[in-house]
């Protein structure tokens, strides 16, 4: 017996990535401003960060033209991501909070969610190298928000649709200098540890209503 059926992919979690134009002058400007501000000699600031040196969350204060350029770029995809609940266009003045992140070998993120913000974002600077060679580790890594029930019952089963091999698992993004990341903060993610010999610069930012 031949049963038509269809598969609906319920419950979407969106994760929107997008290569900015002109990436190399804007990174080495973005570079250039962040080691000069962690070369100031403040502490670092410790939040989900498992070595490394990250910035206050006034970025934008002081990061000048290259940084409102990649906060510019977070926010219209993430009005363009954004609808009321029935669909409809919404214009949002979203309020914003950002932070630089220098990270050398070994260093990396635990898992954590960002919690009073709807979108949250990643800009690479520097990939360290991992954007042609993912030996060397530093991938995004996001949770299963459905938790980790299905891999637990049963681990060598998973789901025949797009995506459902990582169900109950991970799913990791591979970070590249250009790089834009959106998701939604509520997301668990992390950054595995890195082990080149380069350095790992890049762009975090919060966007709340």
């Amino acid at each position: 017996m031949t049963v038509k059926a269809e598969v609906q992919a319920l419950f979407a979690t969106p994760v929107i990535t997008a290569m900015l134009p002109d990436a190399q002058a804007l990174n080495a400007e973005l570079s250039r401003v962040i080691l000069a501000k962690e070369g100031e000699g403040s502490s670092s600031v410790q939040a989900s960060n498992l070595g490394g040196w990250q910035s206050s969350w006034d970025m934008e204060a002081w990061g000048g033209p290259a940084t409102k350029t990649v906060l510019d770029a977070g926010r219209t995809l993430a009005t363009r991501a954004t609808s009321d609940r029935s669909g409809r266009k919404v214009q949002i003045a979203w309020k914003t909070n950002a932070w630089a992140n220098v990270n050398r070998k070994g260093h990396g993120n635990e898992f954590h969610t960002h919690p009073g913000s709807y979108w949250s974002g990643t800009y690479y600077v520097e990939d360290g190298g991992i954007g042609d060679d993912p030996s060397l580790g530093g991938a995004f890594e996001m949770q299963d928000p459905r938790g980790v029930a299905p891999a637990m019952y049963a681990p060598k089963l998973a789901f025949a649709v797009p995506g459902g091999q990582s169900v109950g698992a991970s799913e990791l993004l591979q970070p590249r200098g250009g790089l834009l990341v959106l998701f939604p903060s509520w997301l668990s993610h992390a950054v595995r540890p890195y082990t080149g010999e380069r350095m790992r610069i890049s762009i975090a930012f919060n966007l709340s209503v």
